[in-house]
């Protein structure tokens, strides 16, 4: 596995992919955080997890008319599932400190 650091939105991620995922991790990133930039033009006032909701909507939409990027769905699906442990690790550590 390789360890990678994204951004989404305004945080910061620590990822572990296999390298041949590492591309498409990276590509679904930079879509992510384009489509965030682009709703925050449409959608003022919203916060960034309002923001990052829409975009994975809008992902998700986008998989299920396609139905036939497996390469893309099976990186999303380990980049989302670690992601995933990351925002609930987070998350416990908010609520124990």
């Amino acid at each position: 596995m390789l360890t990678i650091n994204i951004l989404i939105g305004d945080r910061s991620y620590r990822i572990k992919v296999e390298p041949r995922h590492e591309e498409v991790v990276r590509k679904a990133v930079k879509t992510i955080n384009e489509k965030i930039t682009e709703f925050r033009s449409q959608f003022a006032g919203k916060d960034m997890q309002d923001y990052i909701a829409m975009v994975l909507i809008w992902f998700a939409t986008v998989q299920l008319g396609d139905g036939d990027s497996n390469a893309l769905t099976e990186g999303l699906t380990d980049y989302l599932n670690e992601l995933e442990k990351s925002l609930d690790s987070a998350l416990e550590s908010q609520v124990m400190g």
